[in-house]
């Protein structure tokens, strides 16, 4: 009645005494006193639970049983009760069982009885009174309404399941108890209830212990009973998030852990990701690593047993996704849409634990197709027929799936392409080329963040460096080529250009899951290259033209079109910098019809931007920081600014020469004037559609845009007549566009027939002759003709081409002058023949003093200049306190 309800006007001295004496009737009545094995001693710590009979009657193993010799060797300084014999055991137990001790063991009795003991305890957790004590308040905040005394174990097993809202003493001890299950399955109260008789049927012969049993009916598990596999895989979730747990993985990477982790505490999956991150570096076992991986296959298999994976991203799942863990948990086809939302979606969670374990869940399916449930389940055909030898783990099945890509079934092909897709992202997600690069991240990408392709674009950028390795190298151009094939494997392109591929080729190729593109949109984004809006598209696209022109293999189009072509002309010309497309045009007359037009198209891209002819590029270089340092590159300004101003006294002979030679392709086909082709696509498709059909390098298309000149556009004609001009201005004898003028230029204008092309003194010669001898109304070759007028200027190309010419106002003017009776005055028609005005009289006079003023002003200004009369000057004015 004191202890019941002390008097509050006590003492102190008084109140700790009744206190203390309180404490020791409470412990008294909780602990019998010791000296049988039958239960005799009561505890009701936790009423909720039950009123429980305590083992030996203090709740431990007796000390004069079949122990007693062990305890006297072992645990003689040991107190009797509430278990601490029994825990003094238990650590000799696993220390024999590491090998860490010698001499005496505990004895097979002993183990029997310390066995049923704990078997004893563990159906009431009243009767172990550690556990009692320390998660009372736990048990009546979480599992007050169940109890032991209707259902044995199920406080305890309440508990397990609310590990994460425990408090730290109550976790403590119900690890002490989770521990003690996973090195004896009967310790589970409800485990061992579940499953004694499928054991006794299934695997009797199995040595007991370390959990054998367990793995025993896990292989069997088709015949166990579903009592049983529910207890079975409760017991693996249990054991999952904590390494101390999961015996076998225990014991088999316990060096491992202790050599690479040995800083990360255990549980919440801290240790077995650790071992996940290091497992393959240098040093680690292979006992270890096959186990873990075993134990991750299991993981992703079920995504009940993924607790990291469950408890990071709940919430997202709910709100991004709009699913919950129960749903899943109900249907498998809701788990995998789950699953690819949240990859899909990574970047927008919300939650930065649950993107990291979506990271790592793609980085694991990236290295073993094990972990990859779908591309597993659709590929275990094609699997089983192409790489039936081949040992899962670092990325090799999938490997040799992409090896054999053209023969597998439609739905592993599938399959395998949305895998490519998901892992297009990341580095991470790129195992070999991850393993390859190891040196080269470290060297040429450290800062680089991953993600994004950041580490794979830097990788390219560097992959002409004299220090990359041939293995690093390999990997990245073989990622290249297959970046190629469709545009959904070039993650930064695709997120780059989403919005105009929507825009400019939603219908060129479908986006269902599987289906492959096949280049198509890379080629429609190239060809509607000037309407794309956003400027880091424009950037994707132009780095993958550059991709193109470096390595054939990368436009898929073209290397389908040209593959025998390269295998007859080319087979030993290696890959890279643009060898194998120098060869293919080098071979142009040779090769098929559809490669030709394939490289020619290729070519016309080239021609758009000096930056996609490396070689035009470098040898050009001062030429462009000093005639076009600000033009901007693209849509070939810098080109055309060059070409402009080839006729320089400084202009460099190594760039005129590449110029010429891209002049010279130009005039043979519209398409690599970019200008041309860009203006004139409607013309000609209006006038000379035959012509296009018959494009082989013989300016049809160009010579017909100049047969139909007055009827072209505007922009069309602006865009043909400077390409009329800089192929006069840079005449060629013979050349396809210009040869109807070679019988003209030969009789007017020999110097400009036996000059060099590109010749300082050669540039514009022709040109200019042919628009004099125009001029002068000398006679040109009909064609000849058309070509002159479509090069003149807009405004002086009716001048040009209507009678009104120089000599006809002369002869106009003097038909005037002879009506009004003033023969041979104003002009004299017969002086000479040509564009000269003679004239006579008082006119001729008056130009002679005209003339005569000018000279006269003309030397006065010399005068004043020579003399500083008019020379600008600075005045400098002192200031200050003096």
């Amino acid at each position: 009645e004191i202890c019941a309800g002390q008097p509050a006007n006590m003492g102190l001295q008084w109140g700790l005494a009744i206190g203390l004496l309180c404490a020791q009737i409470a412990f008294a009545a909780d602990t019998p006193a010791a000296g049988s094995n039958k239960p005799t001693g009561t505890s009701n710590i936790i009423p909720s639970a039950g009123q429980a009979q305590l083992w030996n009657g203090n709740g431990d193993v007796s000390a004069t049983g079949a122990c007693a010799a062990d305890i006297k060797a072992f645990c003689k300084d040991v107190s009797s009760g509430e278990g601490r014999v029994a825990a003094c055991l238990t650590k000799r137990i696993r220390a024999q069982k590491q090998g860490n001790v010698v001499g005496r063991k505990v004895g097979a009795k002993c183990l029997e009885d310390l066995s049923k003991f704990k078997m004893d305890r563990a159906t009431n957790i009243n009767k172990d009174v550690p556990l009692a004590r320390a998660c009372k308040d736990d048990v009546m905040k979480n599992c007050k309404d169940v109890s032991d005394a209707t259902n044995p174990g199920s406080v305890s097993t309440c508990l397990r399941d609310k590990k994460s809202k425990l408090s730290a003493t109550c976790k403590t001890e119900v690890f002490r108890v989770q521990q003690e299950a996973t090195e004896d399955w009967k310790m589970d109260t409800k485990l061992y209830s579940a499953c004694k008789d499928d054991v006794t049927n299934l695997c009797k012969d199995v040595e007991a212990g370390d959990g054998r049993e367990l793995e025993c009916l896990a292989s069997k598990r088709i015949q166990v009973s579903w009592e049983c596999q529910n207890q079975m895989f409760k017991a693996e979730k249990e054991t999952g998030a904590d390494l101390r747990l999961s015996v076998r993985l225990f014991n088999k990477c316990l060096t491992d852990y202790q050599k690479f982790c040995k800083d990360v505490e255990p549980g919440n999956m801290q240790a077995q990701e650790c071992l996940e991150d290091n497992m393959d570096e240098s040093g680690f076992s292979a006992d270890c690593k096959e186990e873990l991986e075993a134990t991750i296959a299991k993981r992703v298999s079920d995504f009940r047993l993924d607790t990291a994976m469950r408890d990071s991203c709940e919430s997202d799942l709910k709100n991004t996704c709009g699913t919950t863990l129960e749903e899943m948990d109900n249907d498998d086809k809701v788990k995998r849409t789950a699953l690819n939302c949240l990859q899909q979606y990574k970047e927008e969670l919300k939650s930065e634990k649950c993107k990291s374990e979506v990271h790592r869940r793609m980085q694991r399916a990236a290295r073993d197709i094990r972990f990859d449930e779908v591309l597993a389940n659709a590929c275990y055909d094609d699997r089983a027929k192409f790489c039936n030898d081949v040992q899962p783990g670092s990325a090799r099945v999938i490997r040799c799936l992409q090896d054999h890509r053209n023969s597998l079934a439609q739905k592993c092909a599938a399959a395998l392409f949305d895998h490519e897709v998901r892992m297009a992202e990341d580095i991470d997600f790129k195992y070999p080329m991850k393993k390859s690069c190891a040196w080269e991240m470290n060297s040429f990408c450290k800062n680089v963040p991953h993600g994004h392709a950041r580490v794979i674009r830097c990788l390219e950028e560097h992959l002409d460096h004299s220090d990359m390795s041939k293995e690093c190298k390999d990997e990245v151009v073989r990622d290249m080529n297959r970046m190629a094939t469709d545009y959904r494997l070039n993650w930064r392109l695709n997120h780059a250009c989403e919005a105009d591929i929507n825009k400019m080729c939603a219908n060129v190729c479908s986006s269902q899951p599987g289906q492959v593109c096949g280049g198509l949109v890379l080629q429609c984004l190239q060809e509607k290259q000037d309407n794309i809006t956003s400027q880091a598209c424009q950037d994707e696209v132009f780095y993958y033209e550059l991709m193109e022109v470096t390595d054939f293999r990368n436009d898929v189009i073209l290397a389908e079109a040209c593959r025998n072509d390269v295998e007859q002309y080319c087979k030993d010309v290696e890959p890279g910098e643009g060898r194998v497309h120098a060869c293919l045009r080098f071979n142009r007359d040779k090769l098929t019809e559809a490669c030709r037009n394939e490289e020619m198209k290729l070519a016309a891209i080239e021609y758009r931007d000096i930056r996609l002819r490396p070689k035009l590029n470098k040898l050009c270089s001062e030429e462009k920081a000093v005639y076009c340092k600000d033009v901007k590159p693209g849509k070939a300004r810098v080109i055309k600014c060059l070409m402009e101003n080839m006729a320089q006294p400084n202009f460099g002979e190594e760039c005129k020469e590449e110029l010429q030679a891209r002049e010279d392709v130009m005039k043979t086909d519209y398409r690599y004037d970019i200008g041309v082709f860009t203006n004139c696509a409607n013309d000609v498709d209006t006038y000379c559609k035959d012509a296009k059909t018959k494009l082989r390098g013989n300016a049809l298309v160009l010579k017909c845009l100049v047969e139909n000149f007055k009827q072209l556009a505007d922009s069309c004609q602006s865009e043909m007549s400077r390409a009329v001009r800089l192929a006069l201005w840079d005449y060629k004898p013979g050349a396809a566009f210009t040869q109807d003028c070679d019988s003209d230029v030969e009789t007017q204008c020999p110097r400009g027939a036996r000059s060099k092309s590109g010749a300082v003194f050669t540039i514009g010669v022709v040109g200019r002759c042919l628009s004099k001898t125009l001029v002068e109304g000398k006679s040109l070759a009909p064609k000849c003709r058309e070509l002159v007028l479509a090069a003149a200027p807009k405004d002086a190309r009716a001048y040009f081409e209507y009678p009104e010419s120089t000599n006809a106002i002369v002869q106009k003017i003097n038909d005037m002058q002879r009506a009004a009776g003033l023969e041979s005055v104003l002009v004299d028609p017969y002086a000479r023949n040509g564009s000269t005005v003679t004239v006579t009289g008082w006119v001729a006079l008056a130009c002679i003093i005209s003339l005569i003023i000018v000279i006269i002003g003309g030397s006065f200004m010399i005068y004043k200049r020579f003399v500083g009369a008019d020379k600008p000057h600075t005045l400098h004015v002192k200031m200050g306190d003096a």
